[in-house]
């Protein structure tokens, strides 16, 4: 993937802006809607009722919503855990949702984190995920190898006192490729994962063992490579005493030799990079 002009993007980026802004968007519409007693279950079709009135018809992956302990993965030990539950949704509780539309062909995942009224823990780690952020913006213009930047990531992690909580995701990913998919009219899905989308993470899988690398950044040896050309959902996950945190957003790779164009967030004006910057004018 060449880079962009500085504060210019190609077509493609932007359609995958668009789909980004989209999701973010339904995120902030559902939050807003949030109340006690509203259910996991009923947050995940909140998601995808917006989304579908929309135009979005088919998914990388179908919306999640996780509600008070089970935002930090608490005992979370098989992938069916991470589908939504009826666990209701209480006054002062954190809660995340997830979602990965696939609109006009383009891909994006997004995580957005939220609290049903005041929560001082929550509010220090969605403050303190800002850090992360510019770590893997800055590792990853460096060209580390993907498995360092995880294990770094971890680091920053114990020393302000939390949990990985994406090491519970399948292989423990802290971040997958994304692509462009080809639309079709029926979409159907396989444990909540589009197969349009199943397919292209299959073959980029299959490419990739054979070159030497993964489209799946995880501890393990299979990413102990250098950043990959291309779009990379990024969502580092932070768990404290039962309450967890994340943002989820797209970072791009790009062949430049320039350091602020060989990598880059896709869009800074996110809800997470909004609320840290108002922090920061109210310090």
């Amino acid at each position: 993937m060449t880079s962009a002009v500085a504060g210019e993007l190609s077509a493609e980026l932007r359609g995958f802006r668009e789909v980004q802004t989209l999701a973010y968007a339904c995120a902030e519409a559902v939050a807003a809607q949030l109340k006690p007693g509203v259910t996991e279950r009923d947050a995940a079709r909140m998601q995808r009722d917006w989304l579908r009135e929309r135009g979005v018809r088919d998914w990388f992956h179908l919306p999640f919503a996780w509600f008070g302990d089970r935002t930090a993965f608490v005992n979370f030990r098989i992938p069916l855990q991470f589908f939504p539950t009826n666990r209701k949704l209480e006054p002062g509780m954190p809660f995340i949702l997830d979602m990965a539309p696939v609109y006009k062909g383009f891909t994006a995942d997004i995580g957005y984190s939220g609290c049903l009224g005041l929560n001082p823990v929550h509010d220090k780690l969605l403050a303190d995920l800002e850090a992360h952020r510019e770590l893997i913006l800055r590792e990853v213009r460096e060209r580390r190898p993907l498995r360092e930047i995880y294990e770094d990531v971890d680091r920053l992690m114990v020393r302000q006192g939390y949990a990985n909580r994406h090491r519970a995701y399948p292989f423990g990913v802290i971040a997958h490729k994304v692509d462009r998919v080809k639309e079709r009219r029926l979409t159907p899905h396989l444990f909540g994962f589009g197969t349009q989308s199943l397919k292209g993470l299959a073959s980029d899988a299959i490419h990739g063992h054979r070159d030497g690398w993964s489209p799946l950044w995880s501890p393990y040896k299979f990413s102990d490579h250098p950043p990959r050309q291309g779009l990379w959902a990024v969502e580092p996950h932070l768990g404290f005493r039962g309450t967890g945190a994340k943002f989820e957003e797209i970072l791009v790779v790009t062949d430049s030799k320039d350091p602020e164009q060989s990598a880059f967030w896709l869009d800074d004006d996110l809800p997470h990079v909004r609320r840290w910057a108002e922090e920061r004018a109210a310090a």
